[in-house]
């Protein structure tokens, strides 16, 4: 038996937007086995919420991911209002679904376009970020900011969308929904594209089920799974559209369901701006006295699948517990499925399909001392190991200060 060769990628690594460490196991060009390493961006997220005000923390999980940034105070909301028992506005409803939408949007042009550069296609790649851009400024227009857009809260959202900006946020949409007819055709059709995608990194729908993964990547092998339609909340119930699937689970099927999935992005928009129009301006928020002892479970649809936001509430301002699970946790282990018998080249292609986010994944279970294998249970402990290590490698190399 030929010994295996182990290729690193990461944890710094042109194909990946932030540090994580994969270890490829090879036989030749053939990936024989692969174990990913975590814990370079863990920020101690769900603690720091426990210190926050409710207000506060809305700020706090829109920086979890800076790509899907409203979905995480989508979920959040969605968990500490069920807490409230709130029954939001028709209008309110509207502008959190546009937003979310626009969000999936712009996300599903920016994986197309990375998938496009890591194929060696960068037309793909500089034409999904360019049609990406009037949408960040729609974004910009609606609330100031081209990313992290502060619009949430509980009961509500912080900013009307007036009746006047609607015919523009049409007009760009008309705009988007034409240049992705291009982009869709150059990647549907592409010979190149289909030689490079289809039948790489292939995930069965038992396999989904298996990993418990979510989103497009559950979508694109046949799995009609999808929260927005699962269980509604904002204007989802009050529009038609449809769960986009795909059979084959490789990574063109992947390519192929975000693609799609972004006309049906355009027309939910487009339904709630005539929800707009029937409802008082200014009627975006309901009025919070207090949040009630109780626990709440928010979920809901972000580009990547599924996000499940866990609160409880001892009556305070400020949760007594707050768990947060975003999809890469779950779809990021299908790469034991989907690299496995690989090429190299392919498996680099089916590690990127997930569209995977680090940031969003990383916490911090349990801690060990590499030499002794004890347990390290408090931050003062880590600070003492960490000055220990330095210490012992200043020896190493001679250093003084």
């Amino acid at each position: 038996m030929s010994k295996k060769t182990l290729i690193p990628i990461g944890p710094y690594h042109p194909l990946q937007e932030e540090p994580e460490l994969f270890k490829l196991y090879c036989d030749g060009e053939i990936v024989k086995d692969i174990k990913w390493e975590t814990g370079y961006n863990h920020r101690g997220i769900e603690k720091l919420s426990e210190s926050k005000t409710y207000e506060q923390i809305f700020f706090l999980v829109e920086r979890i991911c800076g790509i899907c940034s409203s979905s995480h105070p989508f979920a959040f909301a969605n968990a500490v209002e069920e807490i409230a028992d709130i029954v939001l506005t028709n209008r309110a409803k509207y502008i959190r679904s546009i937003i979310g939408e626009l969000e999936r949007i712009h996300s599903h042009l920016l994986w197309v376009g990375l998938a496009g550069h890591f194929l060696g296609y960068n037309t793909v790649f500089m034409w999904a970020w360019k049609y990406r851009e009037p949408v960040l400024d729609l974004f910009e227009m609606i609330s100031g900011n081209r990313n992290s857009y502060a619009m949430f809260k509980v009961g509500g959202v912080r900013r009307d969308i007036e009746n006047s900006k609607i015919s523009v946020i049409r007009q760009v949409l008309g705009d988007v929904k034409r240049k992705t007819d291009l982009l869709t055709g150059a990647v549907m059709d592409d010979p190149v594209i289909h030689a490079r995608t289809k039948g790489v990194g292939i995930l069965t729908r038992q396999d989904i089920i298996d990993y418990g993964a979510v989103g497009p990547t559950a979508r694109a092998s046949g799995l009609a799974i999808d929260v927005r339609k699962d269980d509604p909340y904002a204007a989802y119930p009050l529009v038609n559209w449809k769960v986009i699937t795909a059979e084959a689970g490789d990574v063109f099927a992947k390519a192929e369901v975000r693609l799609l999935e972004m006309y049906e992005s355009i027309s939910i928009i487009e339904q709630c701006l005539d929800g707009l129009k029937k409802e008082k301006e200014g009627d975006i928020a309901v009025k919070i006295k207090e949040i009630p002892e109780g626990i709440g479970n928010g979920r809901a649809e972000a580009p990547r699948g599924e996000v499940f936001h866990f609160v409880q509430s001892d009556g305070s301002n400020s949760p007594v517990r707050h768990k947060i699970r975003a999809p890469s946790y779950v779809n990021i282990a299908t790469f034991k499925k989907s690299c496995i018998g690989q090429t190299i080249a392919d498996a680099t292609i089916s590690l990127a399909a997930v569209d995977p986010c680090y940031c969003c994944t990383e916490r911090m279970a349990a801690a060990y001392d590499s030499n002794s294998g004890d347990k390290i249970m408090n931050a003062n402990e880590l600070i003492n190991a960490s000055v220990k290590r330095t210490n012992e490698i200043k020896k190493t190399i001679n250093y003084q200060i």
